[in-house]
């Protein structure tokens, strides 16, 4: 079974596309850019997540969602090392088999921290105004 993969794609890349005359297998549907939250909303339904940028694999990590990065490397080095991003460049092999076979196999660790701060600081700005 043919999962769905939804990519939003840049009016550039969507011209390539046309241009060089590239067809995308039928379970692949573009959409337009999205707006931040709209594009939030899409990571946090993904089933995994499929990207170049920094800021996304980040993301994924606090949405608790698979990642795959297509860049040599990564400045998340901790979601690696974490089991939850996978970094594989421009290899299209190992992009085919991280789609069908890349699931994390350990719960995922606070490694951006506990989230605890803005809970301290909502108390602390609530025992000033009582």
């Amino acid at each position: 079974v043919d999962q769905q993969i939804v990519f939003p794609v840049h009016p550039r890349t969507r011209k390539m596309l046309t241009e060089f005359n590239i067809t995308l297998a039928g379970n692949i549907m573009l959409i337009d850019p999205q707006g931040y939250l709209d594009f939030l909303q899409l990571e946090k339904n993904a089933a995994k997540i499929i990207t170049d940028s920094g800021g996304i694999q980040k993301e994924a990590y606090l949405l608790g969602k698979p990642c795959i990065t297509l860049r040599p490397e990564t400045e998340w080095v901790e979601t690696v090392e974490a089991g939850w991003n996978k970094v594989i460049g421009n290899d299209a092999s190992g992009l085919l088999d991280a789609i069908n076979f890349f699931n994390p196999s350990s719960e995922r660790p606070a490694v951006f921290g506990t989230y605890s701060v803005a809970e301290k600081m909502i108390k602390e700005l609530v025992s000033h105004l009582t």
